[in-house]
């Protein structure tokens, strides 16, 4: 008989963190490794528009370090031997590809807005998320130790979407929609 799904566990708003602890669904910890998740699967949902096998590679390259950073902060804080590593070459990994598609790039004049082709708005919808997730891990940070390299990588993904969007864009060729006030 397979295994089911649903526990039962958590039915009254109490959730286990990797290690055995047991805490409230709202609490920091998850909101910031939930926030992850869902950048998570923003990117998942944005590498199934993208064409080109680079940036597609480079995404699900994301994917996978976004789960380790999602299972480390999952980790009961009190059990750090359980604590997976973080590769943090990733962050150099990132700011090449920014920078490697901000050379094609004319440099930004304008505010721009997130629209334009559903690729391009997919991209700030992971940009946004991956923001989020940066704050929720800073609140985490407050409150327990969070690696460095962690919110640098969240912080550094924020960038990477912008740019990529941009990037698409010009891929696609569709105009930069410029904001106007």
């Amino acid at each position: 008989m397979a295994t089911k799904i649903y526990t039962k566990t958590g039915d009254k708003g109490k959730t286990g963190l990797f290690g055995g602890a047991r805490v409230s669904k709202d609490d920091i910890r998850l909101e910031a490794y939930g926030t992850v998740d869902e950048c998570n699967s923003f990117v998942g949902h944005l590498a199934d528009h993208v064409e080109d096998k680079k940036t597609k590679d480079f995404l699900e390259l994301i994917q996978n370090k976004l789960f380790v950073v999602g299972a480390i902060l999952a980790t009961d804080p009190d059990k750090p031997e359980l604590k997976m590593a973080f590769d943090a070459s990733i962050i150099e990994a990132v700011e090449k590809q920014i920078d490697e598609m901000q050379s094609e790039l004319p440099p930004l004049a304008n505010f721009i807005l997130p629209s334009g082709h559903p690729t391009v708005s997919l991209c700030h919808i992971a940009r946004t998320v991956s923001r989020r997730a940066e704050r929720r891990a800073v609140s985490l940070s407050e409150h327990s130790a969070v690696d460095l390299d962690i919110l640098i990588l969240l912080n550094r993904l924020s960038d990477y979407f912008f740019v990529l969007g941009r990037y698409q864009g010009k891929i696609l060729n569709v105009e930069e929609v410029i904001w106007k006030s």
